[in-house]
């Protein structure tokens, strides 16, 4: 897509998950890649690339890639056309990224350090980035470098995890950012726009930014001297589009995971961090990247007059949403988790594939336009398509499908790590453990797919009241 087309249609929502805040003390992030309902995702293992002069089909952004990398996994277009869009992924030496989470900048920054049309943008931004960094940190400060270097084309957040740390990466402006680690007992939900509050300068192990950002701000009259840099304030946006787009899904993933906190609709101006009311499972992150304010007066899949007042988090334009967890007392370059939901969150399912797999299903692999059965996006796609016809009726039986698969998975996972300390072939073992994965989801929605197309043909306008003796 040009760099254009990704300002309209690339709209995503993020949450980043500490590894004190975890029910077992995995660092999760994840996001939704939102753009258009019909545009097909693939899943793949990247091999290990060498030195090579990348540039970028989205915005001619080059850069020479002087050292070798290592393996990733990631979700690249159907098509080369517009660029790879790599999006997610965890690499070689267990290191996840997700990029990106669209933002916006006030036009007050922007007069003065405006966006590159030939900078970096989300298309390259995992392709350049992933396979060479051995941190959460370090994927920071590759990022940040390359921004201030070579400018961005798009004001972003990007998301770095390690099984240490979570950060997370704004673009601001053309060749300005700030970079902030999740507390370990915190989270963040993020939704379009710039989120990251007061920086601390002093406090190097939290905070990692651009050289010469706040005298930047200052210069231009964006901050006064002496008082809080509040980056969102002083960079970001927060007006009527943001209160219809996105605070509302901060809402809601406030909501799920800090009920106490009292978030409501309505609400702008919500803090960045917070702090869950209980430790956070994976199902509870699956939860909130699937919500379309069920149980409100706000999801679009009922009948209120209110029903579309608010941008969901779940919605028809999801590409496909995936959680990146690294886990404690495991090697994540091998067994930490990408669990990939090809297509909607809230109608899909999401497969667990280990970091170390050698190669994905080959349906996982294909799919492009038109639709086609051989592939997992349009799997996934066509389960929600039926469904969507009488969405309150088959949502329970997607659900059912959902929470039968999820203990499933985690049944398997929970085998296959008894299996690695004694494997002689460790990157086989959770190949065959995320193929295996890959069948259970696969045969369970062929199966809720099948019993969906049945029940439709019961449906028609053309459907009269037969006489039994005719």
């Amino acid at each position: 897509m040009t760099t254009k087309e990704n300002q309209l249609w690339r709209a995503c929502t993020s949450i980043l998950v500490g590894k004190n805040a975890s029910a077992d003390g995995s660092v999760i992030i994840g996001r939704n890649e939102d753009s258009k309902p019909a545009w097909p995702k693939h899943f793949r293992q990247m091999a290990a690339p060498m030195p090579y002069t990348f540039t970028s089909k989205d915005t001619g952004f080059t850069i020479k890639l002087t050292e070798p990398g290592v393996r990733y996994t990631a979700t690249p277009e159907w098509t080369a056309e517009y660029g790879v869009f790599a999006e997610d992924g965890i690499n070689g030496y267990g290191v996840a990224m997700s990029a990106t989470e669209s933002a916006y900048a006030n036009p007050r920054v922007l007069a003065y350090d405006p966006l590159n049309p030939k900078g970096i943008g989300e298309e390259a931004m995992i392709t350049v980035v992933l396979p060479y960094i051995h941190s959460a940190r370090e994927g920071v400060t590759r990022l940040g470098q390359i921004v201030s270097q070579y400018g961005t084309s798009e004001s972003n957040g990007i998301l770095f995890a390690d099984q240490q740390e979570a950060w997370y990466l704004e673009t601001g402006s053309g060749h300005h950012w700030v970079a902030q680690r999740i507390p370990d007992d915190a989270y963040a939900v993020v939704a379009n726009e710039l989120s990251i509050e007061a920086i601390d300068f002093a406090d190097t192990d939290n905070f990692i930014v651009s050289d010469g950002i706040a005298q930047f701000a200052a210069d231009h009259h964006l901050w006064r001297e002496n008082t809080p840099f509040i980056f969102r304030d002083i960079f970001g946006t927060n007006n009527a589009a943001d209160a219809v787009y996105n605070w509302p899904r901060v809402v809601a993933g406030q909501q799920l995971l800090t009920p106490s906190a009292g978030a409501q609709f309505g609400q702008t101006n919500l803090p960045f961090l917070r702090r869950p009311d209980r430790p956070i499972q994976i199902d509870d992150a699956m939860r909130v990247l699937a919500n379309h304010y069920e149980q409100t007066p706000y999801d679009p899949a009922t009948k209120s007059s209110d029903a579309h007042k608010y941008r969901p988090i779940s919605l028809a334009n999801t590409q496909e949403s995936h959680l990146l967890q690294l886990r404690p007392n495991v090697d994540n370059s091998i067994a930490g988790i990408h669990w990939l939901a090809m297509g909607v969150a809230a109608e899909s399912i999401y497969v667990p594939f280990y970091a170390g797999i050698t190669d994905t299903p080959a349906d996982y692999q294909q799919g492009a336009l038109p639709y086609s059965a051989d592939s997992a996006y349009w799997r996934y796609k066509l389960l929600g398509i039926l469904a969507d016809r009488d969405f309150g009726r088959h949502k329970k039986a997607i659900g059912d499908l959902q929470d039968t698969l999820l203990a499933k998975h985690l049944g398997l996972i929970a085998a296959t790590d008894q299996q690695l300390a004694e494997a002689a072939d460790v990157r086989a073992l959770v190949t065959t453990a995320s193929n295996e994965a890959a069948q259970i989801a696969r045969e369970a929605t062929d199966q809720l797919i099948a019993e969906l197309i049945t029940e439709a043909t019961k449906v028609s306008p053309l459907r009269f009241q037969v006489d039994p003796n005719l």
